[in-house]
C-alpha cells in the first residue's frame, strides 16, 4: 500500500510538473500493462491449479529438504523447459517455497533460465556453436555451485 501511494504521489508531481510528459508515461503503462495481463492471468490460473492440485507433500518430497538429486534435476530441467520473463514465475516460485521448495533450487531454477533451447540456435548463429555449448555448460554448472552456496548460508538463518 505503501509503495502504491508513493508512485501516485510521484505520477501526481509529474501530472502537475509536465501534463504531456506525464500522459505519456502513463500511456505507455497502460500499453505494457495490456502486454503482461494476460501472462499474469496464465501465472494466477497455474496458481491456482497448484493450489487445487500440488499438495505440500508432494513439493516437500520432490523439492524439499530430502529431494537430493531429484530435486537438483528437477529443478534444473524445470528452469531449461519453462520460458518467459522470470519476474513471472516470482510468486510461483513464492507459493512452491512456501510448500517447502529449498532456497538452493529456487537459486538454480533461477540462474539456469539463461539456458534456454529456443535460444540456443541464434546464440550459435552469433557466436558459434563452440561458444553456446561452453556458455550453457558454464550457467548450468555455476548454478548448481550458487544454488549450494545460497542453500549452505540460507540453512544457517532457517
Amino acid at each position: 500500500m505503501k509503495f502504491l501511494l508513493a508512485v501516485s504521489a510521484l505520477y501526481i508531481s509529474v501530472y502537475v510538473a509536465d501534463s504531456g510528459f506525464a500522459g505519456s508515461v502513463f500511456a505507455d503503462f497502460l500499453k505494457t500493462f495490456r502486454q503482461v495481463f494476460p501472462v499474469f492471468i496464465l501465472v494466477f490460473f497455474v496458481m491456482f491449479l497448484s493450489y487445487v492440485f500440488v499438495r505440500p507433500e508432494l513439493v516437500k518430497h520432490h523439492l524439499g529438504r530430502d529431494s537430493g538429486l531429484k530435486g537438483w534435476l528437477y529443478a534444473t530441467l524445470g528452469s531449461i523447459v519453462i520460458s518467459g520473463p522470470p519476474y513471472v514465475l516470482f510468486p510461483l516460485l513464492g507459493e512452491l517455497r512456501k510448500h517447502g521448495m529449498k532456497y538452493s533450487l529456487i537459486a538454480v531454477f533461477m540462474n539456469n533460465r539463461n539456458v534456454q533451447p529456443m535460444f540456443l540456435p541464434a546464440m550459435a548463429y552469433y557466436f558459434g556453436w563452440k561458444f553456446s555449448a561452453v556458455f550453457a555448460a558454464y550457467v548450468l554448472a555455476f548454478s548448481l555451485i550458487s544454488g549450494s552456496i545460497i542453500g549452505k548460508i540460507m540453512q544457517r538463518e532457517e
